[in-house]
């Protein structure tokens, strides 16, 4: 009879320890799973970051791909045109042997003398405007009274051929007055070879790009007035040389146009 009541008792007491093991157990799951939820949020937010970075990466590349192709086809485009242009130079120079060692020549000189003129003139006409005035009186400027003046004549339209095919080949800046909608203004000029012209005032504030398709100045955006500003940094040796990203003035017909 005495023993009842005490396996009764120990079996309430058992029974409270498997309640109270069973609740630990189950706070324990609720932990850990707050844990697993917590976990898989910051491994999310890290892939995220790593999809953005990934993002910023490709269009860094794809951007420099860009500046890439445009290198590669401004080199060509220079090679093409200074190959043309040294062409010129050794048909000039072979004529200018020709003056020395054939007597015959004498005679065909004045024909010489004006198709070089002529030859010259056109080619100052069709090419970008910088500088037309002085380029076309160095065409047209006459020998002095003495002497031969027509092997003169014909001696100084080599050396401005010679100064036309240096101008292809230099990048250069000046200050100069640029006439423009009936009016006129005082602007800095940047010329790169003979595929870039450009203006830009000395604020800074405006500036075009000279097209040779319309014939006229086409307005620059900001983006490329830094650009130009850059260039004429560039051009008076107070930067280091670098890329710039410009339009240009011609296009790949006037590229593979007729040389005068």
């Amino acid at each position: 009879m005495l023993n009842r009541p005490f396996f009764a008792l120990r079996g309430w007491w058992l029974a409270g320890v498997l309640a109270s093991g069973t609740l630990l157990a189950s706070e324990q799951a609720v932990a850990q799973a707050a844990e697993s939820v917590e976990a898989q949020e910051a491994q999310a937010a890290l892939q995220e970051q790593i999809d953005t970075a990934d993002e910023q990466t490709r269009e860094q590349l794809e951007e420099l791909r860009r500046l890439e192709r445009e290198t590669l086809q401004l080199k060509a485009d220079n090679a093409s045109l200074t190959g043309r242009l040294a062409e010129e130079a050794e048909r000039q120079q072979r004529l200018a042997t020709a003056l020395d060692t054939l007597e015959e020549t004498r005679a065909a000189l004045p024909v010489i003398e004006q198709n070089m003129s002529a030859q010259l003139s056109q080619w100052v006409e069709r090419d970008l405007p910088f500088l037309r005035e002085e380029r076309l009186a160095r065409v047209e400027r006459q020998p002095d009274e003495q002497g031969d003046n027509t092997i003169e004549r014909i001696n100084g339209l080599l050396e401005a051929w010679r100064v036309e095919l240096d101008y292809g080949r230099e990048m250069d800046s000046w200050r100069g007055r640029l006439r423009q909608e009936n009016r006129e203004r005082e602007v800095d000029f940047l010329r790169i070879g003979r595929i870039g012209f450009y203006y830009l005032t000395p604020d800074g504030r405006e500036g075009g790009v000279w097209s040779a398709e319309s014939g006229a100045w086409q307005p620059l955006d900001d983006e490329y007035l830094r650009e130009v500003r850059s260039g004429l940094r560039m051009a008076e040796d107070q930067r280091a040389p670098d890329l710039l990203t410009l339009p240009l003035s011609i296009s790949a017909n006037d590229l593979q146009g007729e040389q005068p």
